[in-house]
């Protein structure tokens, strides 16, 4: 990871968390983004792309409260890779709680990828054009506007399709609450 694509996706970052009045009147709740280490495996098999991602994500208002303290919202994202890697787009729903300052969140749903299919080009082989995408997410809220966290994401096919190597991608994110 170099310091110039760090550098420009701190940069998205920031022009990400500049409020916008248009933005605040119920309809997106937050928006997030940062940087991601692509196709880590964590989860998934070997590394084969390798480089940068800039995740961007929209959190939708309202939520509905699960189990009295955790929001259930759904979140349109997607992870742009440097060079050829693979980049997604998703639509998850999201399980978020807070304890003081600290938040978790976890999320679900479809993503749509333009890697390969099959192994035929020396990039991963992911099976399926449609994958699950879990995520999570932990992070602290530094003001009732703006937070910071830690940020997992993986695709996969959950064996539907083969081959199925998964991918993975974790990095920081900021965050701007409306």
């Amino acid at each position: 990871m170099s310091l110039r694509n760090v550098g420009s996706g701190l940069l998205l970052v920031l022009a990400l968390a500049q409020p916008a009045p248009a933005l605040a009147q119920g309809l997106i709740h937050e928006i997030r983004g940062g940087v991601l280490a692509h196709d880590v495996p964590l989860w998934a098999s070997r590394r084969v792309d390798g480089g940068v991602a800039f995740n961007g994500e929209v959190a939708f208002a309202p939520s509905v409260k699960v189990l009295g303290f955790a929001d259930l919202r759904p979140v349109v994202g997607g992870s742009f890779t440097t060079g050829n890697g693979t980049s997604l787009v998703y639509f998850d729903i999201r399980l978020e709680f807070m304890i003081d300052r600290f938040f978790f969140g976890a999320g679900v749903g479809p993503a749509i990828h333009n890697g390969n299919l099959t192994g035929t080009s020396g990039k991963k082989a992911l099976g399926g054009r449609v994958l699950f995408h879990p995520s999570f997410e932990f992070g602290f809220q530094f003001s009732p506007q703006h937070r910071v966290s830690v940020y997992y994401e993986h695709i996969s096919s959950a064996y539907i399709a083969r081959p199925n190597p998964g991918l993975d991608n974790i990095g920081v994110r900021l965050s701007h609450r409306f």
